[in-house]
């Protein structure tokens, strides 16, 4: 099966416009959403709607858990904590209760699907030495690829290999072996922060174990100025074209 692997999306309607319809010209058997599907940008409604009625199976991440009111925004920065009081004011209430269901991780017959670490949804994950405490638990899920998203950075982490964003500039495609274990994060749709403004998300083919890192380009001014317009924090429209 080919999946494409997409996360962060967070209220940004334009780029997730332009990944899903990417994603559809490249053509895959499912879509997974690692989740955050709302918080910083101004179309939470429009974005949750988009994936409910497409049914992607979808992770519930701690913005997500914060604006249905599942947990509160403990360590959130004031930025954050603004989008997110605003977001959590503005879902309608079918929305809110589909975040609610959303589950912490999912299974899939060839991968683990979490939001930011294997046990944990706010816990960040850049680094090797961040994965290594998370091993003995994806062992015990006989599972040797999770995907993982919350950091809005691309890598890949596996015990011979760190794959970082800097190996991304020189290539996109990688075969996973058989042997080890990888945990991989496609970046982020809605907002990227590894300097790359482009939305970006992840292909995985089980068949061939290849993994691709995909970026979009998609009408960053249309996302800012919806960002303004609703009334949240200026910063996070001018970050958009910054990919910080």
């Amino acid at each position: 099966m080919k999946y494409a692997i997409i996360s962060d999306i967070h209220a940004n309607l334009q780029a997730l416009i332009a990944v899903l319809d990417k994603i559809d010209n490249i053509g895959v058997d499912q879509v997974v959403c690692l989740g955050d599907v709302v918080g910083y940008n101004g179309n939470p409604n429009e974005c949750v709607e988009m994936v409910r009625e497409r049914q992607i199976p979808t992770i519930c991440g701690n913005h997500d858990a914060v604006a249905c009111g599942a947990s509160e925004p403990w360590g959130f920065n004031p930025v954050a904590l603004a989008a997110a009081i605003w977001t959590r004011e503005n879902l309608k209430a079918v929305n809110l209760d589909w975040l609610r269901s959303l589950p912490n991780t999912r299974r899939f017959e060839h991968f683990l699907a979490v939001h930011g670490s294997p046990m944990d949804r706010d816990t960040y994950m850049f680094s090797w030495e961040d994965v290594i405490p998370h091993l003995n638990f994806l062992k015990e899920q006989e599972v040797t690829v999770c995907f993982f998203g919350h950091t809005h950075c691309p890598g890949i982490f596996s015990a011979d290999s760190n794959l970082s964003i800097d190996t991304f500039e020189d290539a996109t495609r990688f075969m996973l072996e058989e042997n080890k274990t990888y945990l991989i994060n496609p970046g982020s749709v809605g907002q990227p922060r590894d300097g790359d403004r482009r939305a970006a998300f992840g292909l995985f083919d089980t068949d061939t174990r290849e993994y691709e890192l995909v970026r979009v380009s998609y009408p960053i001014k249309l996302a800012a100025e919806k960002v303004i317009e609703v009334g949240l924090p200026q910063f996070l429209a001018e970050r958009l074209s910054l990919g910080r």
